[in-house]
């Protein structure tokens, strides 16, 4: 039997790490953490608490985004005779992190690569939300400025699953309020410190939400989820209402393919009642 204190065999380990609550490790990634020759993380300071935390001891080698691509290969070339442990600072590696480059490159070396899942931010947000979870999509972070933020929401507004997306506390309340003028009668949900003392996860219209955060600025790590468009009848949506409210600020088309996009009713036939109603 193999004692958790024996080396590993050579090679890239990618480690899920807690994205929170530090009980969250799994014996397995703490064995490994234990066993390894080094560590390759985004800051060195973050892993320091976490192997500290554990009791453990080991080299912390810098690895982010802007990391040299001679650092890197560097880095791969060392897994030939050691095992280095891949950590993000929180969650699993690769997911909005850093090392997309690394294992790609140590996939081309032929470096033997294993894979510890653990906590996963998107997913423990998609449990908690209570929003459809059959089908979900996850898009990293929302785009910081305001006209490529609305391109894609626009483009993944059509697609028919609940969205999930990583946000900044200070640009949320804008991505909120885009999100309130393409879907406004779709659910969202703000998942905000997950696992950790504060933990909140908020839902409702992004109307609702956005004057919420208006008046109560949030902190922290957010992940915000939109739910799918609703599936109705044209009678059981007040789809007039929706349109005229739109047309007041938006021309014809743009207001029918917000509609269109919210409730996944026929554009002719939103835009043939969008042009009655700016006849009456």
């Amino acid at each position: 039997m193999t004692e958790a204190t024996d080396p590993l065999s050579p090679g890239l380990y990618i480690v899920a790490t807690p994205i929170g609550n530090l009980g969250d490790i799994t014996v397995r990634a703490s064995e490994t953490l234990a066993r390894c020759d080094g560590i390759a993380c985004e800051d060195t300071r973050v892993t320091q608490k976490l192997i500290r935390h554990l009791g453990i001891s080991k080299p912390l080698w810098r690895y982010d985004d802007h990391s040299a691509p001679n650092d890197r290969a560097r880095l791969v070339a060392s897994m030939r005779d050691r095992a280095v442990a891949l950590v993000s600072d929180a969650g699993m590696p690769l997911v909005s992190d850093p090392g997309y480059r690394l294992v790609n490159d140590a996939k081309e070396a032929r470096v033997p690569i294993t894979v510890l899942p653990g906590a996963n931010a998107p997913l423990t947000a998609l449990a908690l939300s209570g929003l459809p979870n059959d089908r979900f999509m996850f898009a990293g972070f929302l785009p910081p400025k305001e006209k490529a933020r609305r391109e894609l929401l626009e483009e993944l507004g059509a697609v028919r699953t609940t969205l999930i997306f990583f946000e900044t506390a200070p640009r949320l309340v804008k991505s909120l309020s885009a999100i309130a003028s393409l879907f406004p009668n779709r659910e969202v949900a703000v998942a905000r410190e997950l696992t950790k003392l504060y933990e909140e996860c908020r839902t409702g219209s992004a109307a609702e939400l956005a004057q919420y955060y208006t008046d109560h600025p949030p902190k922290g790590e957010i992940v915000l989820l939109i739910g799918p468009p609703i599936e109705q009848s044209m009678d059981a949506v007040d789809v007039d209402a929706m349109l005229r409210d739109l047309l007041q600020t938006e021309k014809a088309s743009k207001a029918v393919a917000q509609v269109a996009k919210a409730t996944g009713q026929d554009r002719k036939a939103l835009y043939a009642r969008a042009m009655e109603l700016k006849g009456q």
